[in-house]
């Protein structure tokens, strides 16, 4: 009694204070599923980058190369398309085999760039993603509209990477690396304002709860690693 007295005193109704915490318990599990993935991710390339057989096999043998790349893009299709079919985990080992694969495939960056800058260019990007998603998850502003424009934008930088690809410009280069930016900061926001609403999707404990929030983790996580490889190729001094 005293502590709902309390809570009304100080202008807080229980049920939103309740509410509150429940939100910010589930985002809790998902900025450590995230970091799971990440420094999952992180060990890989680097144990990749330190085996140079490893690295022969990978990227001078195109079948295993785009296997993985097909590998990772059928995983996210098949965890967004089974998630309601799946148990939590199985889930988790999705969302982990990801990161694990995701981790072989960018191991390349030790190889173009120094590590002294990948680790400072690790830090900016954590820096800007955590401001980012701040905003995000404390902002009462509906950034639903900004969201679907930046949706927009990660077409159009696809295709333009795609075309890039055979034109090899320097400058259309440098528009995709800066619109790469600006779009994957955007999308944090965004998504970090859209998993929020997970943490009422089912009740706290339950297998529908975890899988939630390793589908925040998955959607944070790949914000988080194209905004740092965006980000690289600005910050990063090559070798």
């Amino acid at each position: 009694m005293n502590m709902q007295f309390n809570q009304y005193e100080q202008g807080i109704p229980v049920e939103q204070s309740a509410a509150v915490s429940e939100v910010r318990a589930f985002m809790v599990k998902v900025y450590n599923w995230m970091a799971m993935g990440l420094a999952l991710t992180g060990i890989i390339a680097w144990a990749i980058a330190g085996s140079p057989e490893l690295l022969k096999m990978i990227y001078q043998t195109q079948g295993i190369f785009f296997g993985l790349i097909i590998a990772e893009l059928a995983l996210v299709i098949a965890f967004s398309w089974a998630i309601n079919r799946i148990s939590a985990t199985v889930a988790m080992l999705m969302f982990l085999a990801y990161a694990a694969i995701n981790g072989v495939t960018i191991s390349f960056i030790f190889l173009l760039y120094t590590q002294e800058s990948i680790t400072s260019t690790f830090f900016i990007c954590a820096a800007t993603f955590g401001g980012m998603s701040a905003f995000g998850y404390f902002t009462k502003r509906d950034l639903s509209g900004m969201g679907h424009f930046m949706m927009m934008g990660l077409f159009g930088l696809i295709i333009a990477s795609v075309v890039n690809m055979f034109m090899n410009s320097e400058m259309l280069y440098w528009l995709t690396t800066y619109m790469g930016v600006l779009i994957f900061v955007g999308l944090t926001a965004w998504d970090t304002q859209k998993i929020k609403a997970f943490a009422f999707s089912a009740s706290e404990g339950s297998q529908e709860h975890s899988k939630a929030a390793i589908m925040g983790a998955l959607i944070l996580y790949l914000d988080f690693i194209n905004l740092f490889l965006y980000m690289l190729r600005i910050f990063g001094r090559r070798r």
